[in-house]
This record gives C-alpha cells, structure tokens and sequence, in this order.
C-alpha cells in the first residue's frame, strides 16, 4: 500500500510518500526559517499563507520523484495535531479534499507519534517496547512506547521546553533565530568549566524537566559581566552541558525505572552532537542501545506522518473512508496518551 504524508504543523511543509513494503520512496520539504527569522520566531499567520503555497507543488514534486501517479496512491495521512491552528488546517484541508475526490482512506496524525516512531525508518532501528525521548522546541518527554498507540507519558518539562530554551538562550547570546543549532555552534568554542549554571530538577527524583531557570541564570550571567566574544561561547558551553545533562541523567534514570534496554531520541534536539555522543557513551556504559533518527528527520517532516500513517493503516486505525468523510477537524492543542 502507498500513503501520501502531509506534515503542516508549524514552520515546515513536508511532503512524503511511503510503500508498506518497499519503504521510503521519496519526501521533500520547505522550510520557513527566512521568513520568520527577521520576526525572532515563527509567526502563525505567515506560517499559515506559506503552507498554502507549498503545499501542493510538494505534492507533486513528491508523486514525480517516486514516480507514482497521483491515482496509485491507498491513503493520505495528515498531520491533525498539536501545533498551529491555521497550519494545521492547510494540511487537512488539502488531506480531505484529495481523499475525498479519490475515494481513498484518510489518516488522522498525532505530531508526537510521527516523531516517536521516525527512528523505525532508519536501520537498524529499535523494536518494541522502547523508551523515547521526545526533545524539541515544542516539547520534552519521556515516554514508554509498547507498539503503535500505546503511549505512556513518564514524565515531561513543567515549563519550557529543551529545544524553546536552546533558542531562548541563542537569543539572549544574540545569535539568529532558529537559535539552536547557532548556539551548538558556537559552544565548540567554549572553554570548559568557565561556568557553573544548574541543572534544574536532577534530584526530583521523577522524571519531569525544567528548562526555565536554566534559561534565567544564563541571563543573570550575561546581566553581570562584560560579554566578550569568547565569553559568549564559554556561556553557549555550559548551558549545552547542563541541558545535555539533564536530558542524559533523566533518560538514564527512566531506563533503569523500567527496565527497557532500547533509547529511542526523536524531535529537533536530536539533532545536537553533543547530546548524540553523550547518550551514545552512556547507553553503551550500562549496555542500552540509543537509537536516532537520520539528521533529515530530526526536524518535522513528512516521512514521519506517511510512515505513521503506513503503520496505522496496517492496524486499520485511525482511518476515515471516503463514505464517512461530511466533516473534519485539527486539534491545536492534542494528550498523546488519548490515541
């Protein structure tokens, strides 16, 4: 079966289509970070009008470079939620709309689980059950994941998310928007142990994260001396160590709590070298394995929605036929755990 992916969420317009057999036949993706970056972060209303633009010539871009006629197609899959209302509603829109005038099934995408399971379209990839954890600029989770839709939220940040303070603190350092990767960066030209700045929540004994003081002491730091360009990097330095920290010791401390041996890190933040190598020196310490997704789908993308839309068509889940299809719905705001 071939499934068309539609991923409109936020800032990015992927597009993707996957055979059940014979994998990932092609995805493409626009990414909105110039237009938003003289604004300092995403601007929904931008988002929205360029993911009208976008999304059907990817569509079509993405059907030729399969080569796949646009008729061979078993199902669509769309992103329905989390994430902005307006974007969210160009992806279903043009979902529905397709579905509908080709009397195929369409698939309702939770934004999370598309994440949760990118590592399984790398190889080798991790089999259930796994330990994920979910780092990006919109989240910061770890989750027991049993199969397709068996989802447990063990724990998540109580205020800002890892990847939104990554780019909190790029912005304080006056680095671009999006201000994560800036800031990794610039941290490899940190002095090590020039600075001290907590790591918030280590011993909560739980599995919660918080984010926001370390984002605050960053800011009293930069308050209290006279930055220079190296002490700019020494500061990109050890907030990365604190955060890289914290993400480590928590995603360690879950693993022993349930006894899984498999890590799987899924969002943009899974990205981040440093967090790489840290996790992959630790895992390898307590014989774990860590499983990431290719750099491609780190951010929000495409390939992620097809292939969960793939494996809930399999299931027979989550699917909308064309005799049922009088109405549909995005969800801004949207509980994992409610799958």
């Amino acid at each position: 079966m071939i499934v068309l992916g539609i991923e409109t969420s936020c800032d990015e317009t992927g597009i993707a289509v996957y055979h059940t057999e014979n994998g990932l036949l092609s995805h493409t993706l626009f990414s909105q970070i110039e237009i938003h970056n003289e604004y300092g972060g995403v601007v929904p209303e931008l988002a929205s009008r360029d993911h009208i633009r976008r999304t059907i010539p990817l569509i079509k871009k993405a059907l030729q470079n399969a080569h796949i006629d646009l008729h061979e197609i078993d199902a669509i899959a769309f992103t329905q939620g989390p994430g902005l209302a307006g974007a969210l509603l160009v992806g279903a829109s043009i979902a529905n709309a397709m579905a509908f005038a080709l009397k195929i099934p369409v698939l309702n995408i939770h934004h999370l689980e598309g994440h949760l399971l990118s590592p399984l379209l790398s190889k080798p990839a991790p089999c259930f059950p796994f330990l994920a954890l979910l780092v990006s600029g919109g989240h910061t989770q770890l989750i027991k994941v049993k199969g397709i839709g068996q989802y447990t939220l063990l724990g998540e940040t109580v205020d800002d998310a890892a990847g939104e303070a990554f780019d909190k603190t790029a912005k304080l350092l006056g680095l671009d928007y999006p201000g994560g990767k800036a800031l990794a960066e610039l941290a490899t030209k940190g002095r090590p142990s020039c600075f001290k700045l907590p790591r918030p929540m280590r011993h909560s004994g739980d599995f919660n994260f918080s984010f926001s003081g370390l984002k605050t002491a960053v800011l009293t730091l930069i308050k209290n001396h006279e930055i220079n360009d190296q002490m700019r990097a020494d500061i990109a330095l050890a907030f990365q160590e604190a955060a890289v920290d914290i993400l480590t010791e928590k995603s360690l401390a879950a693993l022993a709590r349930t006894g899984l041996t498999q890590l799987v890190i899924a969002g943009g933040v899974g990205a981040n070298i440093a967090l790489r190598s840290r996790l992959l020196q630790e895992t390898s310490r307590i014989g774990a394995t860590v499983f990431f997704p290719e750099f491609q789908f780190c951010t929000d993308n495409g390939a992620m929605i097809a292939f969960a839309g793939a494996m809930r068509l399999l299931k027979q889940d989550t699917v909308r036929c064309p005799e049922t299809m009088n109405s549909f719905t995005v969800k801004a705001r949207w509980e994992l755990e409610t799958l």
